[in-house]
């Protein structure tokens, strides 16, 4: 497994829950793209509709050397997934409140682009510091074993 992106921003103002792996629709040179690691999904999400689930606002770059077919670098992209899994996150959005949030994308070992989807919950301002202060004494604790 190769990670091309990660989503920090969703650890932090998330919490997440529930990750699970899909494929993603690709269009020509995106895939190459992707390759390069010109991909971004800081403020990305996604979307069911008609029981098929969307990436929005993810940026994948245009390839340079791309001649006839280019595409909007911030378009809608089918993911893809099962039936049943797709309608367990609807379940979870419409009842409990959900979000769905991409976490990461990478490349599996077969060579396929896939992005790592979990449910996420808003976290509240003295959750996030919390989280902070946790990370802060990990590292002190780690710094103070090294000596």
């Amino acid at each position: 497994m190769e990670l091309i992106a990660n989503n920090k921003k969703a650890f932090h103002n998330f919490f997440i829950s529930n990750c699970i792996e899909a494929g993603i629709s690709l269009k020509g040179c995106e895939v190459k793209s992707v390759r390069q690691g010109a991909v971004s999904i800081v403020d990305s999400y996604c979307q069911i509709k008609n029981g098929e689930l969307f990436l929005k606002n993810a940026y994948i770059k245009q390839y340079e050397k791309a001649t006839v077919f280019k595409t909007d670098e911030r378009r809608v992209r089918k993911l893809l997934l099962h039936k049943s899994e797709i309608m367990k996150f609807e379940r979870e959005v419409k009842e409990k409140g959900f979000s769905i949030v991409p976490t990461k994308v990478y490349i599996d070992d077969n060579g396929r682009v896939k992005i790592e989807i979990g449910l996420a919950k808003g976290k509240k301002l003295y959750d996030k510091r919390e989280t902070l202060k946790e990370k802060q004494v990990k590292r002190e604790i780690e710094r103070f074993n090294k000596r």
